[in-house]
Protein backbone atom coordinates (compact mmCIF):
# COMPACT_ATOMS: atom_id res chain seq x y z
CA UNK A 1 0.00 0.00 0.00
CA UNK A 2 2.80 2.35 0.79
CA UNK A 3 4.32 1.76 -2.64
CA UNK A 4 1.09 2.71 -4.32
CA UNK A 5 0.69 5.72 -2.09
CA UNK A 6 4.22 6.89 -2.94
CA UNK A 7 3.62 6.56 -6.69
CA UNK A 8 0.20 8.26 -6.64
CA UNK A 9 1.55 11.76 -7.41
CA UNK A 10 3.40 10.39 -10.45
CA UNK A 11 0.29 8.63 -11.69
CA UNK A 12 -1.74 11.80 -11.22
CA UNK A 13 0.84 13.78 -13.16
CA UNK A 14 0.77 11.25 -16.04
CA UNK A 15 -3.04 11.32 -16.08
CA UNK A 16 -3.08 15.13 -16.06
CA UNK A 17 -0.63 15.28 -18.98
CA UNK A 18 -2.75 12.80 -20.96
CA UNK A 19 -5.86 14.82 -20.23
CA UNK A 20 -4.16 18.02 -21.33
CA UNK A 21 -2.90 16.31 -24.49
CA UNK A 22 -6.37 15.06 -25.47
CA UNK A 23 -8.38 18.06 -24.21
CA UNK A 24 -8.31 20.05 -27.50
CA UNK A 25 -9.39 17.00 -29.46
CA UNK A 26 -12.17 16.24 -26.95
CA UNK A 27 -13.37 19.85 -27.08
CA UNK A 28 -13.57 19.69 -30.89
CA UNK A 29 -15.50 16.42 -30.76
CA UNK A 30 -17.83 17.90 -28.17
CA UNK A 31 -18.37 21.03 -30.28
CA UNK A 32 -19.08 18.93 -33.40
CA UNK A 33 -21.20 16.30 -31.65
CA UNK A 34 -24.40 17.23 -33.49
CA UNK A 35 -22.70 17.09 -36.88
CA UNK A 36 -21.08 13.77 -36.01
CA UNK A 37 -24.43 12.35 -34.88
CA UNK A 38 -26.15 13.64 -38.04
CA UNK A 39 -23.47 12.15 -40.30
CA UNK A 40 -23.64 8.85 -38.41
CA UNK A 41 -27.42 8.68 -38.77
CA UNK A 42 -27.16 9.57 -42.49
CA UNK A 43 -24.57 6.85 -43.11
CA UNK A 44 -26.67 4.28 -41.25
CA UNK A 45 -29.77 5.31 -43.22
CA UNK A 46 -27.80 4.98 -46.47
CA UNK A 47 -26.58 1.53 -45.51
CA UNK A 48 -30.10 0.50 -44.57
CA UNK A 49 -31.40 1.81 -47.93
CA UNK A 50 -28.76 -0.17 -49.83
CA UNK A 51 -29.60 -3.28 -47.83
CA UNK A 52 -33.33 -2.86 -48.50
CA UNK A 53 -32.80 -2.33 -52.24
CA UNK A 54 -30.02 -4.81 -53.01
CA UNK A 55 -29.90 -7.15 -50.04
CA UNK A 56 -30.82 -10.84 -50.03
CA UNK A 57 -34.53 -10.00 -49.69
CA UNK A 58 -34.34 -6.54 -51.27
CA UNK A 59 -36.58 -4.86 -53.80
CA UNK A 60 -34.53 -6.05 -56.77
CA UNK A 61 -34.90 -9.68 -55.73
CA UNK A 62 -38.57 -9.08 -54.92
CA UNK A 63 -39.27 -7.71 -58.40
CA UNK A 64 -37.47 -10.66 -60.01
CA UNK A 65 -39.48 -13.12 -57.93
CA UNK A 66 -42.69 -11.25 -58.73
CA UNK A 67 -41.99 -11.41 -62.48
CA UNK A 68 -41.18 -15.12 -62.19
CA UNK A 69 -44.42 -15.68 -60.27
CA UNK A 70 -46.48 -13.90 -62.93
CA UNK A 71 -44.85 -15.85 -65.76
CA UNK A 72 -45.53 -19.11 -63.90
CA UNK A 73 -49.17 -18.08 -63.39
CA UNK A 74 -49.50 -17.48 -67.14
CA UNK A 75 -47.89 -20.82 -67.87
CA UNK A 76 -50.27 -22.55 -65.45
CA UNK A 77 -53.26 -20.93 -67.19
CA UNK A 78 -52.00 -22.09 -70.60
CA UNK A 79 -51.42 -25.60 -69.30
CA UNK A 80 -54.92 -25.68 -67.81
CA UNK A 81 -56.41 -24.59 -71.14
CA UNK A 82 -54.45 -27.28 -72.95
CA UNK A 83 -55.51 -29.83 -70.34
CA UNK A 84 -59.17 -28.86 -70.81
CA UNK A 85 -58.80 -29.25 -74.59
CA UNK A 86 -57.40 -32.74 -74.13
CA UNK A 87 -60.20 -33.60 -71.70
CA UNK A 88 -62.77 -32.53 -74.29
CA UNK A 89 -61.06 -34.68 -76.91
CA UNK A 90 -61.09 -37.66 -74.57
CA UNK A 91 -64.79 -37.17 -73.80
CA UNK A 92 -65.49 -36.93 -77.54
CA UNK A 93 -63.53 -40.06 -78.32
CA UNK A 94 -65.37 -41.96 -75.60
CA UNK A 95 -68.85 -41.04 -76.78
CA UNK A 96 -68.91 -39.58 -80.31
CA UNK A 97 -68.70 -42.05 -83.20
CA UNK A 98 -67.80 -39.35 -85.72
CA UNK A 99 -64.83 -38.25 -83.60
CA UNK A 100 -63.63 -41.84 -83.33
CA UNK A 101 -63.91 -42.30 -87.10
CA UNK A 102 -62.07 -39.03 -87.74
CA UNK A 103 -59.15 -40.05 -85.52
CA UNK A 104 -58.97 -43.49 -87.10
CA UNK A 105 -58.87 -41.99 -90.59
CA UNK A 106 -56.23 -39.41 -89.70
CA UNK A 107 -53.87 -41.38 -87.50
CA UNK A 108 -54.28 -44.93 -88.74
CA UNK A 109 -55.08 -43.99 -92.37
CA UNK A 110 -58.17 -46.13 -92.41
CA UNK A 111 -60.54 -45.87 -95.34
CA UNK A 112 -64.04 -47.04 -96.07
CA UNK A 113 -64.57 -49.57 -98.81
CA UNK A 114 -64.16 -47.86 -102.19
CA UNK A 115 -62.10 -44.92 -100.78
CA UNK A 116 -58.45 -44.30 -101.50
CA UNK A 117 -55.96 -42.90 -98.97
CA UNK A 118 -53.56 -40.36 -100.43
CA UNK A 119 -50.13 -40.35 -98.75
CA UNK A 120 -47.91 -37.47 -99.90
CA UNK A 121 -44.38 -38.43 -100.92
CA UNK A 122 -41.44 -37.65 -98.66
CA UNK A 123 -40.04 -34.17 -99.07
CA UNK A 124 -37.56 -34.11 -101.98
CA UNK A 125 -36.18 -30.70 -100.99
CA UNK A 126 -33.70 -32.13 -98.50
CA UNK A 127 -30.21 -32.43 -99.97
CA UNK A 128 -28.62 -35.88 -99.84
CA UNK A 129 -26.16 -36.24 -96.98
CA UNK A 130 -22.68 -37.38 -97.83
CA UNK A 131 -20.65 -38.97 -95.06
CA UNK A 132 -17.39 -39.03 -96.95
CA UNK A 133 -14.43 -37.07 -95.72
CA UNK A 134 -13.27 -34.15 -97.83
CA UNK A 135 -9.58 -33.32 -98.30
Amino acid sequence: MRAMAQRAPQAEAIAASCIERFRPWAEQVYALRRRIATITVAVLAGLLFVHVMIGANGMVVYKQKRAEYESLQKRIALEQQENELYAQQIRGLKSDAKAIEKEAREQLRYARPGEYVYVPPASATAAPVSHSARN
